[in-house]
């Protein structure tokens, strides 16, 4: 049976309350002025080094404070990666779907593995997925095709890769597998403008598309 795989926040979950949190925890610590949510947003999509080095860039920090700010970042986050992080509506039942249909789940992500991991674990989805990319488990990160590839090639056959930015449609672009863009995350550009097999707001939708091709 072929696989999907799936990118992590903005695309399964709703993760900007607690990197904004922690976010602004880091920039109080260098006696910065707070980022909005808006801003945070933003941010996200290449990791916690680039976020971390946008919001500093934001606050006219200097570059020698990037490392202090990123290893402050890690341990905020790390102490509290999902008080406020909630799967999206209908991702849960989604991936239950999926599975039930016999397609062997993947996680490709940005974020670090251990955040990642502890995030799994503390909503209850980690059982869900049968192999897990983090940002740091390759030298290469996302939109670079290398961890879409291996992710795949611990689980099949790709069907189909789900995102929902515009890393995330670059990526299968250059991975040369099928893209489905979840509209209710973080991308930037409008969904005209980032290639794609299916556009979906509503997890159902995205089941209904693979059911019709099984």
């Amino acid at each position: 049976m072929t696989a999907i795989v799936f990118d992590l926040d903005g695309t399964l979950i709703d993760s900007l309350p607690d990197i904004h949190v922690a976010l602004n925890k880091v920039l109080a610590g260098e006696g910065a002025r707070p980022v909005t949510e808006a801003e945070t947003r933003g941010f996200i999509g290449h990791g916690i080094p680039n976020l971390v080095a946008q919001a500093r860039h934001a606050r006219g920090l200097d570059l020698d404070r990037q490392h202090a700010m990123t290893e402050a970042m890690m341990a905020h986050y790390l102490a509290h990666p999902a008080d406020l992080t909630r799967p999206y509506p209908g991702a849960v039942a989604a991936l239950n779907a999926l599975r039930d249909l016999g397609h062997p789940l993947g996680l490709c992500t940005n974020k670090a593995l251990k955040p990642t991991l502890d995030i799994l674990d503390a909503l209850n989805l980690r059982s869900h997925f049968a192999e897990v990319i983090g940002g740091d488990s390759l030298p290469q990160k996302k939109p670079d095709p290398a961890p879409l590839h291996a992710c795949f090639a611990g689980l099949g056959a790709p069907l189909l890769y789900v995102g929902d930015s515009e890393v995330d449609a670059e990526t299968a672009q250059r991975a040369g597998i099928r893209f489905a863009l979840y509209t209710q995350g973080y991308r930037k550009a409008p969904v005209a403008d980032l290639p794609h097999d299916l556009a979906f707001a509503d997890y159902a939708d995205l089941v209904a598309w693979v059911a019709a091709r099984a």
